[in-house]
């Protein structure tokens, strides 16, 4: 396979030059119209089409609104101007932290410090994860990210592409000894085979083009899925060719990547829409195609001399046996922590039983059994918790709390456990409103939200305060909203979903996500608590407990709603 692969990529590999040669790319440069970007998982392998899409020529570029044009280059100057690039930092070839240097490097590095060097820009790596990546730079809180990410139709909604610089294949990822499974075709004719991914990306979007989602188990993150797969929890992982041969490593004994590819997908950079760095960079990037660069930087990173893989980022540690592994043990440490008991999905009294339940619940007992503390919950208000632990009169919390850098200077985070949207609660007959825009362009329309929480941050983004309309709870928000006092309510999505109810017939979610969002625990600054806990929830990630806890209270299937727990007489 690997003298097959090799073949391959040094035919594609001189075919790129002859086609630069010729001032073209391997395939159609990528276009305003077809500027779309894939999931953050590109696959290594010699099959990565290493003739850049990105030759559009740099004339295309002079038109940069913010830059100059160099008098001996030709193309854009931006000054010095900082770049703030959005990175995984965990995701081979494209970047990643060099085992033996400690230092971040990676295609994307090499890329852009070339880019920069070529358009006097200078760039500013920020890591951040994939989950929420794509919209956080929608928001415009950082200027560009590049992981990896393939141009798709949807994407190109709340984005602007760069051209596309490289072509990447999925690939199925099955166990050594798999013998049912040669080609997708296989799967889908045993309707016993379960096929992995990852959610967000378009390795999730292929697979739903073969199966239907009930035998299709996403994770949240690759590692995950490559885990079930070793472990036989599923038969296949639909992965991109670059990332299933950074699985491999040192599992060459246990994997290997069959049957031909099953989408051809363009990668590119992205930046929030109407960006200026567009034009600059795309002439960057054609001039990089023409001088031979992007061969060369692919060659290295996509070529069979790139070793560098997941075993490698990610070792462990000589002599560890499953002792050394096991998870902290707290010896039976009482572990107080705050909760509302009014938060759907999160914490409720349930309506059947009058006793408490939620995912925090499930989960916080789970992770107590695995790190041997007793979980003891603690009724509180949402005004003032975060204060309340920061104080030290709670060891945690867990109240569906979104990660800011302003509360992290208060109190510990937990590492995230999901993402959360924001959206939009109107009226069912309310035809004014379709997206936060037209709040914002109608000086007549009131937006109303909770004090204390991120959503009130998001607004503010937004509108002038004399525009937003702060309760204290969210349900005097909604109530308000039935009544016509106000015109539209921020809001999570989960808690959205709970409020429609029997309110369907008078509520509504509109628009797209305003803010993508990660969850934690909290916990006094310096607790003890946040890396045992961390471990417990890497297992639950690791051995499938919160895929089945999300599905279960944010799947289809969770019918609770705030009319069940607060009935009118």
């Amino acid at each position: 396979m690997k003298k097959r692969n090799l073949i391959w990529f040094l035919a594609l590999f001189l075919l790129g030059l002859l086609l630069v040669a010729c001032g073209s790319g391997s395939s159609e440069p990528a276009t305003d119209e077809t500027t779309d970007t894939g999931s953050s998982e590109t696959d290594s392998g010699s099959e990565a089409d290493t003739s850049s899409e990105a030759d559009s020529g740099s004339s295309e570029a002079d038109s940069g609104s913010e830059a100059t044009t160099s008098d001996e280059s030709g193309l854009p100057d931006l000054a010095g101007r900082e770049v703030t690039i959005a990175v995984e930092n965990a995701y081979l070839p494209f970047n990643y932290i060099d085992p033996d240097t400690g230092e971040p490097a990676g295609w994307d590095y090499d890329v852009w410090n070339e880019i920069c060097s070529l358009i006097n820009c200078t760039p500013t790596f920020v890591e951040a994860g994939w989950e929420g990546m794509i919209q956080a730079v929608a928001d415009g809180q950082y200027d560009a990210a590049a992981d990896g990410i393939t141009i798709t139709d949807d994407r190109a909604e709340i984005v602007d592409f760069s051209n596309g610089y490289i072509n990447i294949e999925q690939r199925l990822l099955v166990r050594l000894d798999e013998d049912r499974i040669e080609s997708i075709d296989d799967i889908v004719n045993n309707d016993e085979l379960v096929l992995g991914t990852q959610t967000g990306t378009t390795n999730y979007e292929t697979a739903l083009q073969f199966l239907p989602e009930d035998r299709i188990q996403a994770f949240e993150q690759f590692p995950f899925a490559v885990q079930a797969l070793i472990a036989g929890d599923i038969d296949a992982v639909i992965i991109d060719e670059v990332a299933g041969q950074g699985y491999l490593g040192e599992n060459a004994d246990a994997l290997q990547l069959v049957g031909p590819s099953m989408s051809s997908d363009q990668l590119g950079l992205i930046y929030p829409q109407g960006s200026d760095l567009v034009d600059p960079v795309n002439a960057a990037l054609g001039e990089l195609a023409q001088n031979g660069f992007l061969d060369e930087v692919n060659l290295q990173y996509f070529g069979p001399n790139f070793t560098v893989t997941y075993d490698d980022l990610f070792p462990t540690e000589e002599g560890d046996t499953e002792e050394d592994a096991a998870l902290p043990d707290l010896d039976g440490l009482e572990v107080t922590i705050a909760v509302e008991n009014a938060y759907l999905p999160f914490n409720y009294i349930d309506p059947d039983t009058g006793e408490p339940a939620g995912w925090d619940y499930d989960v916080w007992n789970e992770i107590c059994s695995l790190i041997n503390c007793t979980p003891t919950f603690v009724e509180a208000g949402w005004e003032g918790m975060i204060q309340a632990v920061a104080d030290g009169q709670y060891d945690a919390a867990a109240d569906g709390i979104t990660i800011t850098d302003d509360r992290a200077e208060i109190v510990a985070f937990s590492n995230g456990y999901i993402n959360i949207e924001q959206r939009l609660l109107v009226r069912l007959d309310d035809d004014r409103i379709e997206s936060i825009d037209d709040i914002v362009n109608d000086e007549d329309l009131l937006l109303g939200t909770q004090t204390g929480t991120t959503n009130y941050e998001t607004a503010l983004q937004y509108l002038p305060e004399e525009r937003i309309q702060a309760f204290e709870q969210f349900p005097f928000a909604v109530q308000a909203l039935i009544a016509g006092d106000i015109d539209a309510v921020i809001i999570d999505e989960v808690a959205g979903q709970g409020y429609l109810g029997e309110n369907a017939d008078v509520l509504q979610l509109v628009g797209p996500s305003m803010s993508s969002d990660q969850l934690g625990f909290i916990y006094p600054l310096d607790s003890e608590l946040v890396e045992p806990v961390n471990a417990a929830l890497a297992e639950l990630a690791g051995n499938g407990f919160l895929e089945e806890v999300n599905l279960q209270y944010f799947g289809p299937n969770f019918t609770i709603t705030y009319d069940d727990l607060f009935p009118e007489e």
